[in-house]
Formats: C-alpha cells, structure tokens, sequence
C-alpha cells in the first residue's frame, strides 16, 4: 500500500536560525572537546613516552614543544608548540565553563534569552582571562 507523502517539517539548518552567543558557545563546546580529546591526548601521550624514554627523548620534546634554543626550525617548532599549549588551555577552559553554564542549565536556570547570551558570552570571556592568568602565572613566576 503506498502512502500519500503529506507536508513534512523542514528540519531547521543553521541557514534558518539567527548566530547568537549560546550558539556560539555550543559549537565551540563541541570543537574543543574534540581538539582536547585529540590534540591534547597526543601531546600528553607524547609527553609521557619522552619522560618514559630518558633524558635525550625528553630533550627532543622540549625542543619541539617549549625551548626551540638552536634557532631556525627549531625555534619555529618551539613557537608552533607554544601556540599549541595555548590553545589546549584555553581549550580546556572553554570547555570547562560551558560545562558549568550546561550544569546550570541542567538544573533550569537561565534559559530566559537575555541571561543566556549574558552567560554564554561570560564563559568565552572567563575562558580568555583564565588563560592569560594561567599562561602570566606560568611565565612570569
């Protein structure tokens, strides 16, 4: 028996909604627990083979990742691996705020429009402060 195809709803696509903070904040929720998930458990794994395989190993992944003191590619591997431990911590720190803005969202609170773009735009600005903060407290120390 063949159906008569009635009127479906058109499933909304990014096209139809207006950009906003939370979607915002949703999509980068999303990228940087892939980029953590993956970048970031590559350099720990990284980290933990070169502290595992001794002093030279571990020279080697330093020289990739912070010192870069040879200059030339070395000291442009040492900037791009910098680049990428700011990235993973501010990552992190994203991630992490907008796992607190969805546990109070879980809980019922906020989802008025007003305070959810406030709260979504407030978790990409404590994410860039607590970066700089973490990075000033690393450098600077």
């Amino acid at each position: 028996m063949a159906q008569s195809r009635k009127a479906r709803p058109i499933s909304p696509h990014l096209q139809i909604w207006r950009w906003g903070p939370a979607m915002l904040v949703s999509i980068l929720h999303r990228i940087t627990g892939n980029g953590l998930a993956f970048a970031g458990l590559g350099l720990l794994l990284w980290w933990i083979g070169a502290l595992a395989s001794g002093e030279q190993a571990y020279q080697i992944f330093l020289d990739w990742v912070w010192l870069g003191t040879a200059g030339g590619v070395q000291a442009f591997t040492a900037i791009l691996g910098k680049v990428v431990l700011v990235g993973l911590t501010w990552a992190f720190f994203q991630h992490a705020a907008t796992g607190i803005r969805h546990l109070i969202l879980d809980i019922g609170a906020g989802y008025e429009l007003q305070t959810n773009a406030r709260w979504s735009i407030l978790t990409m600005v404590f994410s860039i402060l607590l970066t700089i903060a973490f990075w000033a407290f690393v450098l600077l120390r």
